[in-house]
């Protein structure tokens, strides 16, 4: 029985020069470590690059129904908005309609010496109608409910208790939905690059950081964490180990007063994670910053008054480095 057995292919590379096949292996070199660098922990736009699989425990994710609801995308949000209302109408007007149909108010339509449940309740769709009217308290005045009917009166009463818990429930989840200060870091504006410089006589990690908008953040903070692989003396493997950069909690500095652009510096002592590591090294680490800016956004009004209602803003924009040599700079 013959067999299919792979062959290899060998692809000849052309004759060039030693030093142009070393500029074609750093420039191959340099494309791999770019792709591999694709794969970040945090994206640019500051949402986190990790996804959760084989969650078998998902009856937690309905115990807190409403933060899932929350952060659930915005067309699943209003699918289950608009799915709620319709089925609480629905239910509800098959049960007014199930109630006239009980009653005998169905083979009683236009018998004036007849008492219904509900006046000029005809059918589902008028059931439907009604149904909707008693839980959005429209109230056309058309379909009324009678006093001679016990079981309706406490259907009223369920009705308009739980309709009522359903609008708090779904529009509270809406507006945390709408007020969700997302769309605020887009007028964040992180440096595209982190340099390394002297800056006072030290070694510092710099980048900058400011804000497009003319209203300001309040009691805004900054933090930085180096997000790298670590092994143990104990040999165990730690993968994507956070270690804080200090940008001045000692001193105060990472408390920002974020009216223009603003430096954050990291000085590179003996405390600091990048000590132990050279410049040569560096460029073939794989590692990855993280800088989160927290504060509350300032909500004004007219004639510049000030609303009371804030919002906890948090924005992660994860920096590729630089290195700063006198003869230019270099990337990594």
């Amino acid at each position: 029985m013959e067999q299919d057995v792979e062959s290899p292919i060998t692809i000849r590379q052309p004759k060039l020069p030693k030093q142009a096949r070393d500029d074609f292996c750093n420039q191959r070199a340099d494309k791999e470590r770019a792709k591999r660098k694709i794969q970040r922990y945090v994206r640019k736009d500051g949402k986190c690059n990790v996804h959760n699989g084989n969650v078998r425990e998902t009856y937690r994710y309905f115990t807190d129904i409403f933060t899932t609801l929350v952060d659930l995308k915005w067309r699943f949000n209003l699918f289950i908005f608009v799915l709620v209302y319709t089925v609480t109408w629905l239910f509800f007007g098959m049960i007014w309609w199930l109630i006239a149909y009980v009653r005998g108010d169905l083979e009683h339509i236009g018998d004036n010496q007849w008492t219904p449940c509900v006046n000029n309740l005809n059918g589902f769709v008028s059931a439907f109608l009604f149904s909707i009217e008693t839980e959005t308290t429209i109230g056309y005045g058309y379909r009324v409910i009678t006093d001679k009917c016990p079981e309706g009166i406490v259907l009223l009463l369920v009705q308009s208790v739980l309709g009522s818990i359903v609008n708090a429930f779904m529009v509270g989840c809406m507006f945390v939905k709408i007020s969700q200060p997302k769309k605020r870091a887009e007028t964040l504006v992180f440096s595209t690059h982190a340099v390394i410089s002297i800056r006072d006589g030290k070694l510092c990690l710099m980048f900058r950081v400011g804000d497009l908008r003319n209203s300001h953040i309040v009691e805004a903070s900054i933090k930085a964490k180096l997000i790298k692989s670590k092994q143990t003396k104990e040999g165990e493997f730690i993968p994507l180990n956070q270690t804080d950069l200090n940008v001045g909690y000692d001193t105060g500095d990472d408390r920002l007063f974020l009216v223009s652009p603003l430096i954050i510096c990291h000085e590179i002592n003996e405390h600091s994670p990048f000590w132990d590591i050279s410049k040569s090294h560096l460029a073939k680490e794989e590692l990855e910053i993280v800088v989160i800016l927290e504060g509350m956004v300032e909500a004004t009004g007219e004639e510049g008054s000030r609303d009371s209602c804030f919002s906890l803003l948090r924005i992660n924009v994860p920096l590729s480095l630089r290195i700063l040599t006198p003869t230019g700079i270099t990337l990594l």
